[in-house]
């Protein structure tokens, strides 16, 4: 069960060399986020666009290595691969900026690395969510359509202010 990109033009994606690249951007990543502190707005920030534009690449890779594992064409898995990581870096990023702006506007001194945690929860997601859409692909569909529903919602609802409950002293 799962995938195997042996016997397909796909075949570096499970090589070592490539996994230690790979390896080496995500230390790079985190090393830079921490080193970075509070962080500017991210629809404009170079950094995350840049990463963004590394898991459309990847993305698209993998899904046309899964195609090309299957005996599919794997040009399809480019396109659609890039629509797909370039969709869910576009919901999550939104979701995530805002949880941080709404987390740094009632922190105080003693609860500053709550914001920080907003990445670990985001990279055991994703690790999640890969690894169930490997062992069960509909979870990847699904996926796909929350990632639209939570973009489509950000969209619609971004000039709102958040009307949440209040504590009354």
């Amino acid at each position: 069960m799962g995938i195997d990109f042996e016997d397909t033009s796909y075949e570096f994606l499970e090589q070592p060399w490539f996994l230690v690249i790979v390896l080496a951007i995500a230390v790079a990543a985190y090393f830079l986020d921490r080193t970075r502190g509070t962080r500017p707005d991210e629809s404009h920030d170079p950094v995350a666009l840049g990463l963004g534009a590394i898991g459309m690449v990847l993305g698209a890779l993998l899904f046309a290595g899964s195609l090309a594992d299957g005996g599919h064409d794997s040009w399809p898995g480019l396109i659609y691969g890039a629509i797909a990581a370039g969709l869910g870096y576009m919901a999550v990023a939104q979701l995530f900026a805002r949880a941080r702006r709404r987390l740094r506007a009632a922190a105080t001194d003693d609860s500053s690395g709550a914001p920080n945690l907003l990445d670990a929860y985001a990279d055991v997601i994703a690790l999640a969510l890969a690894g169930l859409s490997i062992l069960a692909p509909p979870v990847g569909i699904v996926a796909v359509i929350a990632f639209l529903v939570l973009l489509l919602r950000a969209r619609r609802g971004g000039g709102q202010k958040y009307e949440g409950l209040r504590i009354l002293r």
